[in-house]
């Protein structure tokens, strides 16, 4: 209450908060304009009757819009896929890898990703509209001219949602992506308790109950593990305390245990998501081979194993990848020694760089263990129950934990911030 109380009181972080909070409620009603021409009540069939943990997927990261086929149906999955494209030629392309070092860099590749999410955006439009046509007609006229409205519809509906996100992110508070995507979780809620509880019955109690502990028990696990940071001592040898030199001074290093947060998950869904879009296009292929190839993918990708396999993986591989990225223990090694200070038992220089770099793969391989468990985590508990209803949407609690503990923690720092200014 103390901290509500000084959001309120302090102009600038109030302002943010109530923008913020008018800009979802902005996302939330264009997730109620569907997109002209389709069949509201068939497409809600076909997520009410498929326990495919595929579309799932998809209507999450679409910030639930996808069951009611809204213009922002794609959410911000095309942006999410030209900003992964873009971080892989920085680690291909030295001249890329160079600009994302400057600020300057930075807001051209940020500009070249706003443009190549135009057409990856007519390319996923596509892949989905004849994805969901797979499994009937949802439109009350499949002309030409109403697959390309909707197409047109959707693409924009993705450009809008982009910069909703990017205005959201101006105000400090939070990633705007994140926080859309988690606005579109928590208004899934109340539907999936309300399906809950109409199936419920007083022979599911001890069941019930069994659910409840274990979802305390992983949002739990969530919020230690997001939490988790492993502190490398530096000693330092001198420093300045104003106008004189001071003696040997004890600092260190956080070094998080799960760098990445939920961007692996997300690089992941978008890898795991592309096969299958690809693969509609060749499914009406007039050569057979490709025609082929096209129902073989989609089939492998309907299998809930192979999938979950497949899904695991690419979040472990990601995680490793993600950090590689952000994280450099050259560079950190460096400054460190230009700052004179030292790592007690280690030598400066490339021992220093070695010996981060071997702490920062230890916590790695639970970090990466971790998120590869809670990303197919609704995948084991429903082989295990057998239940399609009671299934823990890891991805989702990873979601909802990273992005309040980060909201959180950038009020703080504006609340401090301003209490200093005064």
């Amino acid at each position: 209450m103390n901290t509500l109380v000084r959001i309120w009181k302090t102009k600038e972080v109030r302002n943010s908060v109530v923008f913020i909070v008018a800009m979802l409620i902005v996302f939330r009603v264009a997730a109620h304009i569907p997109v002209p021409g389709i069949d509201a009540d068939a497409l809600r069939n076909l997520f009410s009757g498929d326990d495919n943990q595929f579309f799932g997927l998809l209507d999450i990261f679409s910030g639930g819009t996808l069951k009611n086929f809204s213009v922002v149906a794609m959410g911000v999955m095309p942006y999410i896929t030209a900003s992964i494209i873009f971080q892989l030629l920085g680690m291909v392309f030295p001249q890329i890898e160079e600009m994302q070092k400057e600020e300057q860099g930075r807001q051209k590749i940020n500009q070249w990703t706003r443009l190549a999410t135009i057409p990856l955006g007519f390319i996923q439009a596509y892949g989905l509209i004849l994805l969901l046509s797979q499994r009937g007609q949802f439109f009350t006229d499949a002309g030409a001219s109403t697959l390309l409205f909707a197409m047109l519809s959707l693409t924009t509906g993705t450009i809008f949602l982009m910069w909703i996100g990017e205005l959201i992110s101006e105000k400090n508070i939070g990633n705007g992506i994140s926080i859309l995507i988690l606005s579109g979780i928590i208004a899934g809620l109340p539907s999936f308790l309300g399906q809950s509880f109409a199936i419920y019955d007083k022979s599911q109690l001890v069941t019930t109950i069994l659910f409840a502990v274990v979802v305390i028990a992983t949002i739990i696990a969530i919020v230690i593990m997001n939490e988790a940071v492993r502190n490398i001592p530096v000693q330092y040898a001198r420093a300045v305390r104003g106008a004189r030199l001071s003696g040997a001074v004890s600092s260190h290093i956080p070094l998080r245990l799960n760098m990445g947060g939920v961007i692996p998950i997300i690089f992941a869904i978008s890898i795991v998501l592309f096969p299958t879009v690809i693969a509609q296009f060749f499914l009406n292929a007039k050569t057979e081979f490709l025609q082929t190839a096209a129902t073989w993918v989609l089939q492998v990708f309907q299998n809930q194993t192979v999938y979950g396999v497949l899904y695991f993986l690419l979040v472990f591989t990601f995680a490793y990848f993600y950090t590689a990225v952000i994280f450099h223990p050259d560079q950190v090694a460096e400054n460190i020694q230009k700052q004179g200070g030292f790592i007690p038992g280690i030598r400066p220089g490339k021992q220093t760089a070695d010996y981060i770099g071997w702490v920062v793969n230890r916590l790695l391989l639970a970090g990466a263990l971790f998120l590869a468990l809670i990303a197919v985590l609704p995948i084991i508990v429903q082989y295990l129950t057998g239940n399609a209803n009671m299934v823990i949407g890891g991805t989702s609690v990873l979601i909802i934990v990273a992005v309040i503990i980060d909201s959180v923690r950038q009020i703080e720092a504006q609340l401090t911030m301003r209490e200093y200014e005064i």
